[in-house]
């Protein structure tokens, strides 16, 4: 990597990457929420991932670079553990809480990178593709928000007894 452009380039790339590994954990989410509105805000966000993957495609396609080629080994991780989570035995109430843990986990990474690539973009000079990027960065920031509700309301204190 030579200049901004590049690290640009690169963080695109592992965000992209970053929403296909996601796309395929959601479901396991989903599958493994015992509480009905945790269920469909994960299959809610499933749906919402799908539309970042695809802006991610129009804004490379738009910069002329191909979206693959990078590895998101943090995404990984971040699922690596999650998967680890659902795999150990717990009451439904901690399985709830504790995904809602690791979902976060999830966000916070995402909301971090979009929040570096919409920067990038600004000072790039891609106004539109800046405004495309920050309008799914305010989604991460929503479904972290609503996932923060959903544990400080009821969810954690189910998981208190």
């Amino acid at each position: 990597m030579k200049n901004l452009e590049d690290l640009f380039e690169h963080q695109l790339k592992d965000l992209y990457s970053a929403e296909k590994q996601l796309i395929k954990a959601l479901p396991k989410m989903v599958k493994n929420a015992k509480d009905s509105k945790l269920k469909k805000a994960f299959e809610d966000h499933l749906e919402e991932t799908k539309i970042h993957k695809k802006r991610l495609e129009e804004i490379c396609e738009k910069l002329d670079i191909s979206p693959d080629g990078e590895t998101c080994k943090a995404m990984e991780g971040l699922i690596k553990e999650s998967e680890s989570f659902i795999k150990e035995k717990k009451d439904d109430e901690v399985t709830n809480a504790g995904l809602i843990a690791e979902a976060q986990r999830v966000e916070h990474y995402e909301i971090s990178g979009y929040g570096t690539a919409v920067r990038y973009a600004k000072e790039l000079g891609h106004k539109t593709i800046a405004t495309k990027l920050k309008k799914t960065l305010d989604e991460e920031y929503a479904a972290d928000s609503k996932l923060n509700k959903m544990a400080e309301q009821r969810l954690n204190k189910e998981a208190v007894n």
